[in-house]
Formats: C-alpha cells, structure tokens, sequence
C-alpha cells in the first residue's frame, strides 16, 4: 500500500488566499484559516506573510476594501450596504479602515471618481491602480 506524498504548504496556503478571495464577506478568522491549511494559527499567520508579504488579516483587509471601492464606484448600494456586503459589521469600523486606506472617506469616493475615465480602461488595470496602498 502506497500512500499520498504530503501536499507542501504552498498549495495549501495558495487554497487558504483563494477561499479569503471567494468568501471575503464572510467572518474569516487566523484560527479556521489556519485549520484549512492544516497548521497551528501563529505557524499560519508566519507562512502566510512570508509567501504573500503581508498578514492574513492585512490580506482579508485589503481585499475587503477593494471590493468597497469597486461597488462605491457601481454607485448602486449605499454606504451602509457596501459595508455590510464586504463583510464589516460596524459602519464607524468601516469608514475608518476606508479613509485609512484610501484617504478619502466611503461617501466622498464615488465623486472623486469619474466612472467615465475608468470605463476606457481594462478592469484589471483599474483595480490595480486603485487598490488601497498599505
């Protein structure tokens, strides 16, 4: 009987960023993070910024605040909306990390962009200059 050679970390920690990608509304804390990695949480929390450069929870973070900025720029949702949909529970939390990020707070945002200039560029181009600098 042969068994399975051990899936290396890598694969395991490049599965964990795909569900925070999937499910960043959802309340994603290091310790179920780390259990679907198969890894202690403080060894999770190491490997995850040593092959990502940042935190799980700074990943999760921007990852949040980008889906923000994107439905803000839809213009669709109101503000307590898209803080609910990306997976805050508080408004005042919200605001904070959004004026942190991005220098400009949630309601303020969609007007300083024009969704005119943006519509001429490809999707992964925008999201790349927009993304919410560390």
């Amino acid at each position: 009987m042969t068994t399975a050679p051990p899936i290396p970390l890598s694969r395991h920690l490049l599965r964990v960023r795909d569900l925070m990608d999937r499910a960043y509304a959802a309340p994603l804390d290091v310790p179920a993070l780390a259990r679907s990695a198969h890894v202690s949480p403080a060894y999770f929390s190491r490997s995850f910024r040593a092959a990502f450069g940042e935190s799980p929870h700074q990943y999760l973070l921007r990852r949040r605040l980008e889906r923000a900025k994107a439905l803000l720029r839809a213009g669709e949702l109101p503000v307590t909306e898209v803080c609910l949909a990306v997976g805050f529970t508080s408004l005042g939390s919200f605001s904070a990390q959004f004026r942190r990020f991005v220098g400009q707070s949630p309601t303020a945002y969609p007007a300083a962009t024009a969704p005119d200039e943006l519509s001429a560029i490809p999707g992964c181009l925008v999201r790349r200059f927009t993304r919410p600098a560390r």
